[in-house]
């Protein structure tokens, strides 16, 4: 309670340092804000030192540096949570649909408005105010806590694994928790205990050595553009089933508990159709919407291009044409493996006109954790303490690769204690961050750390 009381009675200090925390333009795919990326950090390990972490530093890696934190006084066989989150944000473009500068915050009623409100700065700080809470009132923390903040994440995390590996003992925990993930609504909080993974490669079709006159060369040179599009057409049926021959073998299906507990997370499809800005849902028709964009894996064109796309006219025969194909994988494929068939699959289905290249752009593990450990008994316990209501267990459709690298590398469970909301506008322009989710954030992890350590 005197955690709680102080967390409620600075509302307005947390708010005024996470407004600071948010004007820093921490853009990790952007080389000119590597300036912006080292401030981030070191305000970051300041204010953990100021917090009431005895060691907190900045850690280099092969790219953008890693804050580390940590305060492991608690009493004997108390367990030890690693808390991770990241503080680079998306970049914000486009900036002009945004009603707001994009690194001034903003407050419009319950919302803060900023790049980077609720992925992941506002969230990732919770966790500094909770100890801080702890250490000003108790003295001291119920459990043993670690930070890894990362400056990548954003960028595809590319030096996170091997920090991780490479420090395995600094890191090592009873259990993992990170906050980036949304509950399903203001007053319907949701434990999110699947991800997918990802595998995302870029496709180059080379036709003609050069770019070619069509009214000369056209129907005596295969154009690479529709040779790519007849290969794409290719690779998903109509209602969405993945044609890549061994693309489902690993899959783990749904149980029907599973299924259940699915069913029970509030979806209204008018609305979701809605949101969505479309007339009708598609794909596989065997399962739910809920159950297709959380819990099946799938197969997107996220990019085409090729040839003249300038205003205006002109008649090329283009030499070469690109796409970007993302695919979700659900626990059990693993990405390396999804990008094999699919590369393999080009391959064979191209004409013998054209020549195939399959680049290797992303990958990471999706993953799925036990809904009965005691850490994820906290974590149920603490969302119904603080938000009044039990919280839904529901899967998640995007990718955080550092859960599978936590499970992989150092053995441990990660329980996705998220605060946002679904309309939170994540990556996209006028993101936004509800302040009481900020506020009822700090009250759940308080109530996690307590009923964890009893």
């Amino acid at each position: 309670m005197k955690a709680l009381e102080y967390a409620r009675a600075h509302q307005d200090e947390f708010l005024a340092e996470l407004k600071e925390f948010l004007s820093i333009p921490s853009v990790s795919t952007q080389p000119e804000h590597k300036p912006d990326i080292e401030h981030a950090a070191v305000w970051l390990r300041d204010r953990l030192l100021a917090a009431g972490f005895p060691r907190a530093e900045v850690m280099p890696t092969q790219g953008h540096p890693v804050v580390y934190a940590e305060w492991l006084a608690a009493r004997p066989q108390a367990p030890t949570v690693l808390t991770y989150g990241h503080y680079d944000v998306q970049p914000p473009d486009p900036l002009e649909l945004w009603n707001t500068p994009p690194f001034e915050p903003t407050i419009v009623g319950d919302d803060i408005f900023c790049r980077g409100a609720s992925d992941d700065k506002g969230q990732l700080y919770i966790h500094v105010k909770v100890v801080q809470a702890f250490k000003e009132t108790v003295g001291a923390l119920p459990v043993n806590v670690k930070c890894i903040f990362e400056g990548e994440e954003e960028s595809g995390s590319p030096s996170l694994e091997p920090f991780i590996r490479e420090h395995t003992d600094l890191l090592a925990a009873d259990v993992a928790v990170i906050s980036d993930t949304h509950i399903l609504g203001k007053d319907t909080p949701s434990i999110v205990y699947a991800l997918r993974g990802l595998a995302y490669v870029e496709v180059e079709v080379t036709g003609p050595d050069h770019d070619l006159h069509s009214g000369i060369y056209g129907g005596a040179v295969h154009n690479p553009i529709n040779a790519l599009c007849t290969m794409i057409a290719r690779l998903q049926g109509e209602s969405g089933h993945i044609a890549i021959p061994g693309f489902y073998d690993d899959v783990r299906e749904l149980s029907p508990e599973e299924r259940i507990e699915l069913a029970k997370v509030p979806f209204e499809r008018e609305t979701w159709l809605h949101e969505a800005g479309v007339k009708t849902d598609w794909g596989e028709p065997a399962y739910t919407i809920v159950e297709r964009t959380a819990a099946r894996p799938t197969l997107d064109v996220n990019g085409i291009w090729g040839g003249y796309i300038q205003p205006g006219a002109k008649t090329v025969l283009p030499s070469k044409a690109f796409a970007k194909i993302s695919m979700r994988l659900v626990p059990d494929q693993e990405s390396a493996e999804i990008t094999r068939l699919i590369r393999n699959y080009l391959t064979e289905i191209a004409p013998p006109t054209v020549n195939v290249e399959v680049h290797d752009l992303h990958s990471g593990e999706g993953a799925i954790v036990r809904r009965d450990s005691p850490a994820m008994k906290a974590a149920f316990r603490a969302y119904a303490e603080a938000f009044g209501k039990e919280p839904v267990f529901v899967r998640e459709g995007g990718s955080i690769p550092v859960v599978a690298a936590f499970q992989k590398a150092l053995g441990i469970e990660t329980i996705l204690m998220g605060f946002g909301l679904p309309d939170d506008r994540l990556h996209s322009p006028n993101e936004k961050f509800h302040l009481p989710n900020f506020y009822k954030g700090i009250e759940t992890i308080i109530h996690f750390m307590a009923f964890l350590g009893e």
